[in-house]
Parts: structure tokens; C-alpha cells; sequence
């Protein structure tokens, strides 16, 4: 049962015929992996914090830099020089104190990453790299757990959902990681500090849409952002009955 602070917290949740007590307790036994606390990062854990989400695993082996600050919203000026998982916790309890933050102040790679998994239901993918982000897609669809990928180079960005077994993942999209001079141009690009914002919250509500079994998931389909111009557009995509990852083979 929800406590009379909770119900007062929650109170224009519980108003939610989709969401209403039932939703709201499950939300506070959920667990979400958001991996990086940087730009995607800051908006999706500051939410699901806000949310009610039970507990929360922030990953991430950097420390706050004061270029961070121009789109890493969860930081301030005075946790520069701290841990990024450090410096979220302390924000996403002063949000919910009721929240449960599990850092992980390291990267992960595949060798961490598949135990980890097994902890929780729903993962973000809130990384920068695009070798990271083959590394989640692959591990978490041997795994079987649901996550959110979210992308953001320069006024763009893009999300979609991933329920392995189910729908398309990262590589029936993008099937091969770009050549490493390739990948180390867009890496070195900049971002306008409002668009992570977007994307992340979007992230968000896919994590808590999946928990509470509500609505219509980002799965099978691309949503992409066009900050300057201000319009979304959706990409169909097709499960790949060759994808390395998810596919017959």
C-alpha cells in the first residue's frame, strides 16, 4: 500500500486511470539501468526519479567536467570534480528521497554488463559511443531485457524501443559499427544543450510506459528529431532475419 506521503507525491498519478495505486506500487518495485549520467543520462534518471521509480542504477566511470554543465542537467557547478554517479545520486534523492540509487561508477563492457542485467527490468541507453551502444543492443538482446536507445549528434537526435523477442533491435537497424575514422569524426562533434533534453525525457516515458504496460512502445519504429526545424518523424523498421544480433543466424 502506498503511504500517505506517497499518495500525496503521486497525487496526480493516482488521478491516471492508467497508472492509479496498482501502477504507482509498481513503478516503486521497479528497477531501471540507466547507463551513462551524462546528457541523456541527466533528464531520463531525473525523471524516473520523480516518477516513483523504485530503484535506479546510474553507470558511468567519468567525473564532472565544467563543459558537462552546458547539457548534463543532473550536475551542478559545485560536483565538478566528483563522480558522475556520485554527483546524480545526490540530485535524484533530493528529488525522491524514497528512491534507491545503485552506483556504478565504472564503464561497462562485456564483461560486467551481462550479470549486471540480470538486476534489473528495463535499461536506458544514455551513452555517447557507438561502440557502447552495439555493446548494449547485443548484450542486452542475448539477455532478453528491454531497453531504450536514445542518440544525439550536433541539432539531431533519435530513440527507439527494443523488447528482444519481440521487436527489432539496434543492428536490424544499423547492422555494423562505421570505420573507426568515422566514428571518431562524430564523436568529436558538438550538441546543442537543449536537444538531450528531448530525447531523454522520451526515454523516460518509454521506460515507464514498458513498466506500467501502457500505451504504444517506440518498438519497430525510429522516432528522429530535427531540433533547428522542430519535427519528428518516425522510420519503420523491419525485424532483420540476418541481424547478427537478434536474427536466425
Amino acid at each position: 500500500m502506498l503511504t500517505a506521503e506517497e499518495q500525496e507525491r503521486y497525487r496526480r498519478h493516482l488521478m491516471l486511470p492508467e497508472v492509479g495505486p496498482e501502477g504507482q506500487e509498481r513503478l516503486r518495485e521497479s528497477r531501471v539501468l540507466v547507463i551513462g549520467a551524462g546528457g541523456l543520462g541527466s533528464p531520463a534518471a531525473l525523471y524516473l526519479a520523480a516518477a516513483g521509480i523504485g530503484t535506479i542504477g546510474i553507470a558511468d566511470g567519468d567525473r564532472v567536467e565544467l563543459s558537462n554543465l552546458q547539457r548534463q542537467v543532473i550536475h551542478d557547478s559545485a560536483s565538478v570534480g566528483q563522480s558522475k554517479t556520485a554527483s546524480a545520486a545526490k540530485r535524484l534523492q533530493a528529488i525522491n528521497p524514497a528512491c534507491r540509487v545503485e552506483q556504478i561508477p565504472v564503464m561497462l563492457d562485456q564483461t560486467n554488463l551481462p550479470g549486471l542485467l540480470k538486476r534489473y527490468d528495463f535499461v536506458l541507453d544514455a551513452t555517447d559511443t557507438l561502440a557502447a551502444k552495439f555493446m548494449i543492443n547485443d548484450i542486452c538482446v542475448s539477455q532478453g531485457v528491454a531497453f531504450s536507445h536514445g542518440g544525439i549528434l550536433r541539432f539531431q537526435g533519435q530513440t527507439m524501443t527494443v523488447r528482444p523477442g519481440i521487436s527489432p533491435c539496434y543492428r536490424c537497424l544499423f547492422d555494423e559499427l562505421p570505420p573507426e575514422e568515422d566514428r571518431e569524426a562524430c564523436e568529436r562533434d558538438g550538441v546543442f544543450g537543449l536537444l538531450p533534453g528531448v530525447i531523454g525525457t522520451l526515454q523516460a516515458a518509454e521506460a515507464v510506459k514498458f513498466l506500467l504496460g501502457i500505451g504504444s512502445l517506440l518498438t519497430g519504429r525510429l522516432l528522429t528529431f530535427d531540433l533547428l526545424g522542430m519535427r519528428f518523424r518516425e522510420v519503420p523498421v523491419a525485424v532483420n532475419p540476418r541481424c547478427s544480433s537478434c536474427g536466425e543466424r
